[in-house]
């Protein structure tokens, strides 16, 4: 049986907005990298550099929101799976926290050679 509505754009985006609204409600490490995404933005407007290295600059910082949320998610679907301690279900939260951890480190690292270069 397949559980996929057919597509259609406005519920698909209500389903997207949903998504978002529930991940401030309940997502402690999302409102924080929200909150500091605020001040990046700042930031990246008033640095003297490229259009092309704010580029850069937004859309790492985007991706750390963006892995932030599938770390979210993967972390609801393994909770809605098991609430026992297992191991794959640890290396599963684990690997999305790495993912999390990366995407952050490639933000800094992008922001290090831009203004440090």
């Amino acid at each position: 049986m397949n559980n996929k509505p057919k597509y259609h754009f406005l519920k698909n985006t209500r389903y997207a907005i949903d998504g978002f609204v529930y991940a401030l409600k309940t997502e402690s490490s999302f409102k924080l990298e929200l909150l500091a995404a605020f001040f990046i933005i700042l930031a990246i407007v008033y640095i003297d550099t490229s259009l092309t290295n704010k580029l850069i600059l937004l859309v790492s910082g985007i991706l750390v929101l963006i892995v932030e949320l599938v770390n979210s998610a993967i972390e609801n679907v393994v909770d809605l799976v098991t609430k026992d301690t297992q191991p794959l279900a640890k290396s599963a939260k684990d690997i999305g926290s790495a993912a999390v951890m990366f995407s952050i480190t490639l933000h800094i690292i992008c922001w290090c050679v831009i203004v440090l270069c």
